[in-house]
């Protein structure tokens, strides 16, 4: 399991979606498929899949958040091959935000909205990028949080134990309307997943929002309670185990043991584990333990 895992959230797409994206990219596969009961949003569906090798959560509950491109994932491409390949899937039915063409970041690159509304980022890589992973979650810091992008890495690595500073680009002079010194393009690792970061000062109608979040997967309550005051600023938003950054980014702090209560436990053991976590903010190990063991 990795320790951070990317988090998509759907009306009641969650199944279909992941099918398509395993459909979608070579060396995939769906992990887990549950089923909690009774939430406030219905029944859900929570999908663990994995595409080429890194892990991911997707979930139907609601139409309460929809994808925008403030969030997005890059695919780091071998070939111009692979970029149309990909391109021709999942721009189909979907909508096109940076037409496929060169540039001059890349002799191949666009950027498209899939048919269910989540935003990837396509581009040929020729050189070899050490342990940088195939798929990159993208933010884009805009409107408010504009020219945070590198504040923002350096806050996170800053917390997460085991994390490191990648590449940084920035704004040049005359690059109006974005300022000189803001960040073009810079990645960093959190732990075991790569991340990417940018500050566009364009016009964007669109803010980080919980449909994209991202399940931080803790030991002990040890670990939950280290990360969660250092990461939750936004306490309206506290519930369930998710919480809200500074910058309006939406995280999961979450036991691993709560994953094998709901893959193993029976369906009263998995209403009890459910039942307790939904009156909870930060979550309480002990507490779910003890309605998981039916005390």
């Amino acid at each position: 399991m990795q320790k951070i895992i990317p988090q998509l959230w759907f009306d009641k797409e969650a199944k279909e979606a992941s099918n398509f994206y395993v459909s979608v990219f070579p060396n995939s596969k769906i992990l887990s498929i549950h089923q909690i009961h009774n939430t406030p949003s219905g029944d859900c569906d929570i999908i663990s899949f994995s595409l080429m090798g890194q892990e991911f959560r997707s979930i139907s509950a609601g139409p309460y958040f929809k994808f925008n491109p403030s969030i997005s994932f890059i695919v780091n491409c071998k070939t111009e091959e692979e970029v149309d390949d990909l391109w021709k899937k999942l721009s189909n039915g979907g909508k096109v935000l940076m037409p496929l063409d060169k540039y001059p970041f890349s002799e191949r690159y666009g950027w498209t909205e899939d048919k269910y509304g989540l935003s990837w980022q396509l581009i040929l890589v020729k050189s070899e990028s050490d342990d940088r992973s195939k798929i990159i979650p993208s933010l884009l810091f805009v409107g408010d949080v504009y020219g945070k992008a590198e504040e923002a890495v350096r806050f996170y690595t800053s917390i997460f134990k085991k994390s490191k500073m990648g590449n940084i680009m920035k704004y040049g002079p005359n690059q109006q309307p974005d300022q000189e010194g803001k960040v073009i393009f810079c990645d960093f690792k959190l732990e075991d997943l790569w991340l990417a970061a940018m500050d566009s000062a364009h016009e964007h109608k669109f803010k980080f929002n919980e449909a994209i979040s991202f399940i931080v997967n803790c030991d002990n309550q040890k670990e939950i309670d280290y990360y969660w005051p250092k990461l939750s600023a936004v306490p309206e938003s506290e519930q369930c185990g998710w919480l809200k950054d500074k910058y309006g980014i939406s995280w999961q702090i979450t036991p691993k043991d709560i994953d094998e209560m709901i893959q193993k436990g029976s369906k009263e053991q998995i209403a009890q584990v459910t039942k307790a976590f939904l009156k909870m903010k930060k979550f309480n190990l002990a507490e779910l333990k003890k309605a998981y063991n039916g005390r």
